[in-house]
């Protein structure tokens, strides 16, 4: 069953742009492009997509309070907690936007100058549950959070992390993919997977990108 995906942004051009891409892709479909996040909304409404690809400046209501309201909604009716998964698409790569975005609860955010390719990888790893921010904003943007005082204190996991779980998500805090982690520490690849979900749960962390976070907070990714 083929991918689907709502697209919403301001520019015709960039919906058109995205819809091209996302449709030559055997296992992906487009359902609806819109032009502002209330219609946004109506649509993941009505149709119920897999994947949300979200702008944040748009008119009336904008990617961010789009990306609220759904969380709100998925709190509210478990039944919607995991439609859709959001990827921010976007020209602007503030720093306070990409946290606000991640920390609200969308699973990736992209560039506009990314490629094709990195779009698509992008929405097949928010349909599978993962998560994926470009390269040139991950570790700009996961550096920010490293140790604190200052800061309210990095969540504590229910249950100790073992050492193997740590080599992973060190791993993963610095940009590695699963496929590249499991190279790295020569484990397979499910082995990989199955080590990044027990720490999910013990942190109790949406996605991937909470996890790299949580890394950087609490030193994990530097080994201080």
């Amino acid at each position: 069953m083929p991918i689907s995906v709502v697209i919403a942004d301001d520019q015709e051009m960039v919906r058109t742009g995205f819809r091209m891409i996302l449709e030559s892709q055997p296992d992906i479909e487009v359902l609806d492009d819109v032009t502002d996040g209330a219609a946004a909304l109506e649509a993941v409404e009505r149709l119920q997509p897999d994947v949300l690809l979200l702008d944040i400046r748009m008119p009336h209501v904008d990617g961010l309070e789009v990306t609220r309201r759904l969380a709100e909604r998925a709190a509210g009716h478990p039944e919607f907690h995991d439609r859709p998964r959001i990827v921010i698409v976007t020209t602007f790569d503030l720093d306070e936007y990409v946290q606000a975005a991640l920390h609200g609860g969308a699973c990736g955010f992209l560039l506009k100058d990314a490629s094709p390719a990195l779009l698509v990888e992008g929405v097949r790893a928010a349909a599978a549950g993962d998560a994926l921010v470009s390269p040139a904003l991950t570790l700009r943007l996961l550096r920010t959070m490293s140790p604190d005082p200052g800061r309210a204190p990095a969540r504590t996991p229910s249950e100790p992390l073992t050492e193997r779980e740590e080599q992973v998500v060190r791993a993963l805090a610095t940009g590695r993919t699963n496929a590249e982690i499991a190279d790295e520490l020569f484990v397979s690849l499910s082995t990989v997977k199955t080590h990044l979900a027990n720490v999910q749960a013990k942190l109790a962390a949406r996605n991937r990108v909470e996890i790299a976070a949580w890394a950087w907070e609490t030193g994990l990714a530097t080994g201080a």
